[in-house]
């Protein structure tokens, strides 16, 4: 009898002890991010916004925080892209930026 409960806790604590070691390696994701910065009620409805002529979309403005952006931030891919931003219409911002990953970039609009 004794052999058996000592094969039965052996085997309990085996089939315990089987969990195996589990690890994770994550890096950064490869995305930056865009935030359009001024007086939001000057762009009332948001601007038009326009990355390398191939993704477009209408993005809110928000004020100047100095600690972080607060508001809507748009997730684009790393890199060198060409920036355009029209208010009804208007060309109101357009330039080359770099950003590299988990970068947020502040689009100052005047």
């Amino acid at each position: 009898m004794k052999k058996i409960l000592f094969v039965t806790v052996i085997g309990l604590i085996f089939i315990a002890g089987c969990t195996g070691v589990k690890t994770i390696s994550t890096g950064l994701e490869n995305e930056s991010y865009l935030v359009f910065v001024g007086n939001p009620a000057d762009y009332r409805g948001g601007v038009d916004v326009s990355v390398d002529e191939n993704l477009s979309f209408k993005a809110e403005v928000v004020k100047d925080n100095v600690d972080r952006p607060k508001g809507k931030v748009y997730a684009i891919s790393t890199g060198t892209h060409t920036i355009t931003v029209s208010y009804e219409g208007n060309l109101i911002f357009q330039k080359q930026v770099f950003v590299s990953a988990q970068e947020t970039k502040k689009i100052i609009l005047q």
